[in-house]
């Protein structure tokens, strides 16, 4: 009996019966389907994630006090108190304006191009013209913050060192602000209030979208000094963003900040800084490994399902064997080989992983096109080859025994079977 008419035997076989043959395919496509998504959502996370630290770029460090505590509220501080340390440490000190002016010197630290100090406050009303916008994040500090942070503006321009020296009330505004308090109106050179003092807008932001949960566009940065003077108080520092000269410098710009900041805070011996220096590139690559493995931890879940749909094509093609014994017995008495009723029932199975395969990547292309959990899945090709793959593979694997079972009859008992 040829190949051609192995599979017509095949596919006749599974058209009588086609309710079965489709609830067989059901467990092999949601199999398939459920594989590409979640390796899908798994890989659009990772790059969501690289992306928003990207953004910071790769030669830029923050360095931040070792205090647990949030943002300034208005008028206020946030709560801070003693993180967790490993080893014994001097009295804590807050992060201050001396230290980032000690980071800008070019012969303590050659290897830094640019350092921003940083206040931030929250929950802050900013109103214009009857309208309204609660302000997710407020940041002083000084125009290098713009590249170091990579915040380039779309519309207007940013605030310069002389508005700093000079504690002009100028603000830069995201996106999200820019409608909440303009809609379509350019905001460029309109006055705004923030909790009851007035801020000239001069530049929007270019949009960056959501961070997570946190919308990155809900900002508005204003010179330090003002921001102080008007909003914040002139306490310590929220953070300090560094620019180091290339990436390949920012090891021996970490060294340097170290180094200076030890010093200034009288951090010696074993004791614990109170300090701690976030590098975005390492970050980064810890984040990329975390979330392949996060990647891989979802597409062997999904896994089971297609091991599952494998089970169920047995558990079918055993059904099947048994329903059909006596037309196997009549194929057999008239000269049928064992090969070709093996061939057959090995055909029918992996008909139906394939159909359900098919079906299945159709299925999951289709809802990687939407947003799942505010997240939009990237479709990764090897994952549909490999999930198309395994699931012709277990259609083989699963339909051997149910199919070797119906190869084994002896015509004489299959005959006989009623």
């Amino acid at each position: 009996m040829s190949a051609v008419e192995i599979l017509r035997f095949a596919l006749r076989g599974l058209l009588a019966n086609k309710l079965r043959s489709a609830l067989t395919m059901l467990g092999i496509m949601i199999g398939v389907a459920a594989v590409i998504l979640l390796v899908a959502v798994g890989q659009g996370t990772s790059d969501a994630i690289t992306s928003n630290i990207a953004r910071l770029g790769s030669n830029t460090l923050t360095v931040t006090p070792s205090f647990t505590g949030g943002m300034r509220g208005p008028g206020g501080f946030g709560g801070a108190g003693r993180a967790g340390a490993t080893g014994p440490r001097t009295q804590a000190k807050r992060l201050s304006l001396a230290d980032a002016r000690a980071l800008a010197d070019a012969s303590a630290a050659p290897s830094v191009k640019t350092v921003s100090p940083v206040v931030t406050a929250a929950a802050l009303t900013a109103t214009y013209e009857g309208a309204s916008h609660t302000i997710g994040r407020l940041v002083g500090t000084y125009p290098s913050y713009f590249e170091a942070s990579n915040r380039p503006v779309a519309r207007g321009s940013y605030f310069v060192n002389d508005d700093v020296l000079a504690s002009r009330k100028l603000a830069v505004i995201g996106t999200t602000v820019a409608g909440a308090l303009f809609g379509e109106v350019d905001p460029v050179g309109r006055q705004i209030t923030i909790s009851g003092v007035p801020f000239t807008v001069v530049g929007v932001l270019k949009e960056t979208g959501t961070q997570g949960v946190q919308d990155a566009d809900d900002i508005v940065i204003a010179p330090l000094p003002a921001v102080q003077q008007s909003l914040t108080g002139f306490g310590p520092l929220d953070q300090i963003v560094v620019q180091a000269k290339s990436a390949d410098v920012v090891d021996d710009a970490e060294a340097e900040i170290t180094a200076i900041l030890n010093e200034r805070h009288g951090i010696t011996g074993t004791a614990s800084p109170d300090y701690r220096i976030q590098n975005q590139a390492a970050l980064q690559e810890t984040v990329s490994t975390a979330a392949g493995t996060f990647t891989v931890l979802l597409a062997a879940i999904a896994g089971i399902s297609l091991v599952v749909g494998g089970i169920g094509i047995t558990n079918i093609m055993l059904v099947t064997v048994t329903e059909r014994t006596r037309e196997i017995g009549i194929r057999k008495a008239i000269g049928a080989t064992r090969g070709a009723i093996l061939g057959q029932f090995l055909a029918e199975a992996t008909m139906l992983s394939l159909a359900g395969g098919l079906l299945g990547v159709a299925i999951g292309v289709l809802g990687s096109r939407f947003t799942i959990a505010g997240i939009q899945p990237v479709i990764v090709p090897g994952s549909i080859v490999a999930a198309l793959g395994v699931s012709v593979a277990i259609g083989l694997f699963f339909g051997v025994f149910p199919a070797n079972r119906a190869a084994k009859l002896r015509p004489i008992e299959a005959l006989r079977h009623d």
